[in-house]
Formats: C-alpha cells, structure tokens, sequence
C-alpha cells in the first residue's frame, strides 16, 4: 500500500511539473485605444505575452530576437514596429488612420507596445481590426478596449474575427 502512495504521489508530482512547464495555455493579447481630446490623439497600447511575441518574430523575420536585450533593442524595435503596423489598423470615424510608433518595453512576461494616431479632433466611431498572433494560433483571443472621456467599450475578439467598432 505503501508502495502504491509512493507511486500516486510520484504521478501527480509529475504531472504538475509538466503542467508548470506550459508558459500559458490561454492565447490572449490587450489593446487599448484612448480618445486624448486635449492632445487630439488616439494613444493605443498592446500587451502581448513576450515568448509568444519573439516566436512570432523570430519566425517571420528569420532573425534571433530577445525583446529583453538593451543590445538588441534597436533592431527588436524594427521587428515590433514592422509587425504591429501590419497586424494593427484603426479608424477613427469610418477613415483609415496613420498609426505612429512610439516603442515597447518589457513588463514582466508580457511586451507593452505603444503607438500614437495624431489630428483626431473628434472620435464618433472608432474600428479596431486586429490580427496580433492570429499567425501562431488558431485559438488567438484579442481583448480591445476603447476609452473616450469616462466611457470605455470593450470587446472579445475570437480567431478569425478580428474586428470590433465603437460608436460613441
């Protein structure tokens, strides 16, 4: 009997090795859009979980990437700029916007990156179509929030839907 604990024991420790092995089986990125009236901006952010995000650029930019390295922020600066401007587009009243980047930084095991949409005098409507990650999963989950004022909206976007609009 004693030898059967052992063994029970011995199974269960295993398992939650490899259960703590898998980084997140959750999929999921955040972004958010705020209307800056004073400033006449949209200051967009994206959370991305960082080993999800270097595999996706590593494998689309056949280049080594570490998004922690300072020697390396340069270039990792290119390869999230170039990656987030194609699998992000907002409109701000039914018209295609220019997203500006700023930059990212490293918040633990996630990459907040942060972009900018200048001349927005008034927000009526805003569209969020977002495809982060949808190259790497089929179970990609994009959480969006758009905030104007003290209203926020927010929304579930589930692969293969990739769009969420606001009318305010």
């Amino acid at each position: 009997m004693r030898k059967l604990k052992f063994v029970v024991l011995l199974l269960c420790c295993t398992f939650f090795v490899v259960e703590a092995g898998v980084r997140h089986p959750l999929h999921v990125s955040t972004t958010e859009v705020n209307f800056n009236a004073k400033d006449k901006t949209l200051e967009i952010s994206c959370k991305i979980f960082s080993d999800d995000f270097e595999s996706i650029l590593a494998r689309l930019y056949k280049q080594k990437t570490d998004l922690s390295n300072p020697n390396m922020k340069t270039a990792m600066d290119e390869l999230v700029k170039k990656y987030l401007l194609s699998h992000l587009q907002v409109k701000a009243n039914g018209k295609a916007t220019t997203l500006n980047y700023i930059g990212f930084e490293i918040d633990h095991e996630a990459t907040n990156i942060y972009l900018e949409v200048e001349k927005v005098s008034a927000v009526r409507s805003i569209e969020v179509n977002n495809t982060i990650l949808y190259d790497l999963f089929d179970d990609q989950m994009s959480i969006v929030h758009i905030v104007k004022g003290a209203t926020r909206k927010s929304s579930k976007i589930l692969y293969p839907e990739k769009r969420f609009v606001a009318n305010f």
